[in-house]
C-alpha cells in the first residue's frame, strides 16, 4: 500500500513509514532522545532526499518527545526548570542553524556535510559511552562498588560565574555551559534534523553530572519545543517539511514511546547508556559505510532559483 508524498515528490509505502515511525518512537521513550538520529538516516536510506529528511525529520520528533516528556512529568523525573534555559538557547541555536542549512543547501554540498557530521558525532560519542558503560557494568557484575557520580560536582563548571540552582537535578552550577549546550543541541536540531538527545543525555550526565533518571525527561522536554519551532522555521524558510510523511512517523512514533517509556522504567542506569550507545554506534557504522558506496546516480541536477 502506497502513498503519495507532495513535498518529497515519491509514493512509497505506508506500513515501512509507520514501522520507521514507531522503531524511532520506541528508542525516543526508552532512552530519553528525540530519534531525529535514528528517523533522518532511515529516511535517507529509505531514499528520501537529505533535506525533506531532515526538516520532516525534526517534525516527528516532536510527537514521541511529547508523550515521553509527559511520561516523566508524572513520575517527577523532570526538571523543568532546567529544560527551561536549554529551551531558550536552543531556540537561538535553531535560527542559526536554519541560515547554516540554507547555505549549504545553495552550494551543493548538504547531503555530504549532514553524513559526514552523523559519522562523526554518533561515532565519537557512541564510543564514549560504550567505554563508560561497559565498566561501570562490569563494576557491578564484580561487586565492585561503582564511581559515584555526586550531581554538580565538576571542578571547571563550578568555577563559572552565574550560577542557578536547580533543585529537582540537585545541582547547584553556572547557566553559561547549560545555554552552551541547548545552543548546540539547537543548532544540530536545524542541520542534522535531530532532536539532539543523543548528544543532550551524555553531555547532561558527563558535564553537568545530572542524575540519570532526570536526565531521559529533561532532555525529551527541550528537545519537543526545540524540534517544533526548528520545524516550523525549516517549513518557512526552506519548504523542506512533507506533512503527510510526517503524520505518518508521528502516529507511528506515539505508539512506540509509550511502548519505550515502559521498557526504559525495567532497566538501569547504566544499562540504558550502553544501549545508547550501541544504537549510536550501529547508526553511525552504517552511514560511514555508505560513504564509500558509489551512488546509483553520480550527477543529480535540480532546477535554478
Amino acid at each position: 500500500m502506497s502513498i503519495y508524498l507532495p513535498i518529497a515528490e515519491m509514493s512509497l509505502n505506508v506500513i515501512v513509514l509507520f514501522g520507521i515511525g514507531a522503531v524511532v518512537g520506541f528508542f525516543s521513550g526508552m532512552l530519553g532522545v528525540g530519534g531525529g538520529f535514528l528517523v533522518t538516516p532511515l529516511l535517507m536510506f529509505y531514499n528520501i532526499p537529505p533535506a525533506i529528511a531532515v526538516g520532516t525529520g525534526a517534525n516527528q520528533v516532536i510527537a514521541s518527545s511529547v508523550t515521553g516528556a509527559l511520561a516523566h512529568f508524572k513520575r517527577r523525573t523532570l526538571d523543568i526548570k532546567l529544560g527551561v534555559f536549554l529551551v531558550i538557547a536552543g531556540i537561538i541555536g535553531s535560527l542559526a542553524g536554519v541560515r547554516l542549512f540554507s547555505l549549504l543547501q545553495n552550494i551543493g554540498q548538504l547531503d555530504l556535510i549532514i553524513s559526514l557530521l552523523y559519522v562523526v558525532l554518533l561515532g565519537s560519542i557512541g564510543l564514549m559511552m560504550a567505554i563508560e558503560s561497559t565498566r561501570a557494568i562490569r563494576h557491578r557484575r564484580e561487586g565492585a562498588p561503582l564511581p559515584v557520580r555526586r550531581p554538580g560536582h565538576h571542578r571547571r563548571i563550578h568555577r563559572l560565574p552565574f550560577k542557578v540552582r536547580f533543585r529537582t537535578s540537585k545541582l547547584y552550577v553556572s547557566v553559561i555551559p547549560v545555554l552552551v549546550i541547548g545552543f548546540v543541541i539547537g543548532l544540530l536540531s536545524s542541520i542534522m534534523g535531530v532532536g539532539g538527545g543523543f548528544i543532550m543525555v551524555p553531555a547532561l550526565i558527563y558535564i553537568l553530572q545530572v542524575p540519570t533518571n532526570v536526565v531521559v525527561g529533561t532532555s525529551l522536554f527541550q528537545i519537543t519545543f526545540v524540534s517544533a519551532f526548528t520545524t516550523v522555521m525549516q517549513s518557512v524558510t526552506n519548504q523542506s517539511v512533507d506533512i503527510v510523511l510526517a503524520m505518518l512517523l508521528m502516529a507511528g512514533g506515539v505508539i512506540g514511546a509509550q511502548y519505550g517509556t515502559r521498557a526504559g522504567a525495567k532497566l538501569r542506569g547504566e544499562q540504558l547508556r550502553i544501549l545508547l550507545a550501541l544504537v549510536i554506534l550501529a547508526m553511525a557504522a552504517w552511514l560511514g559505510f555508505r560513504l564509500f558506496i558509489r551512488p546509483g546516480e553520480l550527477y543529480t541536477l535540480t532546477p535554478a532559483g
